[in-house]
């Protein structure tokens, strides 16, 4: 046989034949000189469907990956385009945004520049209101009175050396001119009355304004003390209500623990009522059970006798039917004697029979006894039973309920002492934050002390400094500067007095002219007062005779 070299299926042929000739040639032995040659894509193909790979899905899915990584190439492409509406749109963006930006920053520099130009306006304003509500101030009004003072004393001698010059050079002068020129020489004079009478009246004002104020500064310590004192009375109040109320609940707890006991007794006592009762009943259904076993051995006995009183006339029946058969036994014939043995042995068979009824009824009584004593010893025994756990239960209801109450105690004695702990807290709070407040208070006071000395120190430098360069300028302008150098002084106040802690108090005479007292200084008087000068306030108003 000729080799035969076969080819894969050709394209068209069908299936089924070619199945057909596998399966035959399956069953055929093979042949070693036939050889089948695949072409290249046909053992692909075949590979393929033996790895289940589709072509077609695979190239349509490589397709779609080119086509977006196009696309994205497209997108990256076209986003650098300038010319494209989107670019347009975009660099019109980029210009807008930049363009804002530019108009931001103007707006910030212009803004930057207003807020500077009105910090100036505000400043300038500030210093101007300081400027003005400095010279409102008594010591620089002083001071300017005091400079317009050297003016008219300047005027005034102006005046006097051209009056003086007048009449040297003129004594002839016109009565009415001499007469004018005293009118407004008097007229000056009263002015100047009138000044220094408002100048001593402020003064006067400004001294009852102090006595004001030390009178409110003692009033409010008043008050603090008062305040104190009330706190302390509300402390004491407070203690002793706690002390009442511990009292009235140390009487609750005992008149609970009397309370406790009483209940306790009426339950012991209750308690023996109950086992006296359960006792009596017990006994008395004892007694009932021992009449009724009486009873049921009475009945028993009697019917004992009966049975032998009947078994006795049965017997004697019997004997005396004995009697007469064996009489009428000859009168008879054998028929009649066999039916006598006949009626004499049914009548023995229903006597014994009879008393085998009897006895089979008194045995099932004697079961019903020994069951009914069995069920009463059993009903007796769970009534035991009951009764016992009964008292378990109360006896476990007892230890229950007194360990609730103990813990109860335990805990209203914990939250006791918790609010006593809290009450104790609260106290010792309290007398800290007073303690803290009233260090506070004074740190505050010696803060403002320190403050307002340091504040009085600055204006008196800032004051001294102007009233120098004014007194500079009359001493130039050949001024008197007296009044200057007098309402120039160390001190607040204005008085004639020494300057004391940055003050310089007036001191006026008593009497209605209120005239301010001339200062003495000397030595002398230096040396009396510091030998005479103390240290604590208190202690020279206790010396001056001050109550308050």
């Amino acid at each position: 046989m000729a080799s035969v070299v076969q080819h894969g299926r050709r394209r068209g042929a069908s299936k089924s034949a070619s199945s057909a000739e596998e399966a035959s040639r399956m069953v055929q032995p093979p042949d070693l000189r036939q050889v089948t040659v695949l072409s290249k894509a046909e053992w692909l193909r075949i590979q393929d469907e033996l790895n289940q790979v589709n072509k077609d899905k695979e190239s349509m899915r490589e397709a779609m990956k080119q086509r977006e990584a196009l696309h994205l190439q497209s997108k990256e492409v076209v986003k650098q385009w300038s010319n494209t509406i989107v670019g347009q749109r975009q660099k019109k963006l980029e210009a807008k945004k930049i363009r804002e930006q530019t108009e931001e920053e103007k707006r910030k520099l212009t803004d930057i520049e207003e807020a500077k130009y009105q910090e100036q306006k505000r400043k300038e304003a500030i210093e101007k209101a300081k400027k003005q509500l400095y010279y409102q101030t008594d010591r620089v009004k002083g001071l300017h009175r005091a400079l317009l003072l050297t003016e008219v004393l300047k005027e005034r001698e102006a005046q006097i050396e051209l009056k003086q010059r007048i009449k040297s050079a003129s004594k002839d002068v016109d009565k009415d001119f001499l007469e004018m020129v005293k009118t407004k020489e008097d007229e000056a004079l009263r002015q100047e009355q009138e000044r220094a009478l408002q100048t001593k009246l402020k003064r006067q004002a400004v001294a009852e304004d102090l006595k004001n104020q030390i009178k409110d500064n003692e009033l409010a310590k008043e008050r603090q003390k008062l305040e104190i004192r009330k706190d302390g009375e509300e402390i004491q109040q407070l203690q002793e209500l706690y002390q009442w109320e511990r009292r009235m609940e140390e009487e609750q707890k005992a008149k609970q623990k009397r309370n406790v006991m009483q209940a306790h007794l009426e339950h012991l006592t209750n308690r023996d009522i109950i086992r006296a009762t359960d006792a009596q009943k017990q006994e008395a259904e004892e007694e009932r059970r021992n009449i009724f076993l009486s009873a049921k051995q009475k009945m028993m006995k009697l019917r004992k006798e009966k049975e032998k009183e009947l078994l006795s006339e049965a017997q004697m029946r019997r004997e005396q039917i004995t009697a007469k058969l064996t009489v009428t036994q000859q009168q008879r014939v054998d028929s009649e004697e066999q039916r006598t043995a006949k009626a004499v042995a049914e009548r023995d068979i229903k006597q014994a029979q009879k008393q085998r009824d009897e006895e089979e009824k008194r045995a099932a009584m004697l079961e019903s006894i020994a069951a009914y004593r069995e069920r009463m010893r059993q009903e007796k025994e769970q009534r035991d039973k009951i009764r016992q756990q009964d008292t378990r239960d109360a006896l476990q209801a007892k230890r229950e309920a007194d360990r609730i109450f103990s813990e109860k105690q335990q805990l209203k004695a914990q939250r006791i002492r918790e609010e006593e702990r809290k009450l104790q807290d609260f106290n010792a709070t309290q007398m800290a934050e007073k303690s803290a407040r009233h260090h506070q208070l004074k740190r505050d006071e010696h803060a403002f002390e320190m403050k307002n000395a340091e504040v009085i120190a600055e204006e008196e430098n800032q004051f001294q400094q102007y009233s120098r360069h004014i007194i500079n300028a009359a001493a130039e302008a050949q001024r008197n500067v007296f009044p200057l150098c007098n309402a120039a002084r160390e001190g607040i106040g204005g008085g004639l007095g020494p300057n004391f802690c940055g003050v310089r108090p007036s001191y006026l005479v008593q009497d209605t002219t209120g005239a301010q007292m001339p200062k003495y200084v000397s030595s002398t008087t230096q040396n009396i007062k510091k030998l005479h000068e103390v240290v604590d306030i208190e202690e020279a108003k206790r010396r001056l005779g001050f109550t308050w």
